[in-house]
């Protein structure tokens, strides 16, 4: 089954315009970009981050000639068919990773008149899983002992924190939900907070460059919360900047959340639950 992106061609002018042609043309790319630690650290690198080139094509919706004055449509149609043996991929924005699809036309003119071109871009949802997803929900505990990372757990103030989150598994459409309760803290909290985090990894068999970058942050809860209350966990994943978790031999889009607790004296306690996401 494959899907066409169709629409007309506009062209409004107030008289009729003499043209060489009017052409459209599709492409879909993911550009690839390496962090500035990541330079320099494999020549290799260079061959691997060329733009990846999805799917290219090109029809010409007018043979030269003339457009009359007014409001001309002109009706196209693609066939969203990818190149050779390549997948098409879901549109995101990324900081080191870019899935994107445009569209271009071009109307060429006679010798003194400037050629006119406008570019759109236009979204693309990969086709939705027809298996069921499983919810993995997660239960956490956050207390001193259960802390990675830390230098000296005896300066810690003592606090325990459980929750849950409802789903790790998640439909990207709908909401990672979940709940939070401060069982006890010596020392006042000053916010709680999600942060959503995007991991792209660019690389080829030579090595890779990993890099994780906040995509959203999301405060659930300011100041020295009521010990013993549920806070519930909401957060939605926003369209261009999460896209179903992706791996490829080049790349990597992968998801995770960050349950952040502050403290009044400015101590950051982290949990880090990695998210697979899926279109169904």
């Amino acid at each position: 089954l494959v899907e066409v992106l169709a629409g007309v061609v506009v062209i409004t002018s107030k008289e009729a315009v003499q043209h060489q042609g009017i052409s459209l043309t599709m492409e879909g790319l993911v550009n690839l970009q390496l962090s500035s630690k990541s330079v320099g650290v494999f020549e290799a690198f260079y061959n691997s981050v060329k733009p990846i080139q999805l799917i290219s094509s090109n029809i010409e919706v007018a043979k030269p000639g003339k457009v009359p004055g007014g409001k001309t449509e002109i009706p196209f149609e693609f066939p969203l068919q990818a190149k050779g043996n390549k997948m098409l991929y879901e549109t995101y924005h990324g900081v080191f990773v870019n899935i994107q699809y445009t569209l271009r036309c071009d109307m060429r003119r006679p010798l003194l008149a400037k050629d006119l071109s406008k570019t759109c871009e236009f979204m693309l949802h990969c086709q939705p899983q027809k298996s069921k997803v499983q919810p993995t929900p997660v239960d956490f505990t956050i207390t001193p002992e259960t802390l990675q990372n830390v230098k000296e757990r005896t300066s810690l103030p003592k606090f325990v924190i459980r929750g849950h989150l409802d789903a790790t598994n998640c439909v990207i459409t709908q909401p990672l939900t979940g709940e939070l309760v401060v069982e006890s803290s010596e020392v006042a909290i000053k916010s709680i907070e999600l942060q959503l985090v995007r991991v792209e990894t660019c690389g080829c068999a030579e090595g890779y460059a990993r890099d994780a970058t906040e995509i959203q942050n999301i405060q659930i809860a300011e100041g020295d919360v009521c010990h013993g209350l549920p806070i519930p966990i909401y957060m939605v994943f926003p369209r261009l900047f999460t896209c179903p978790t992706l791996e490829t031999t080049n790349f990597k889009v992968e998801f995770e959340v960050n349950v952040v607790i502050v403290l009044h004296d400015d101590h950051l306690i982290t949990e880090n639950f990695p998210l697979k996401l899926c279109r169904v």
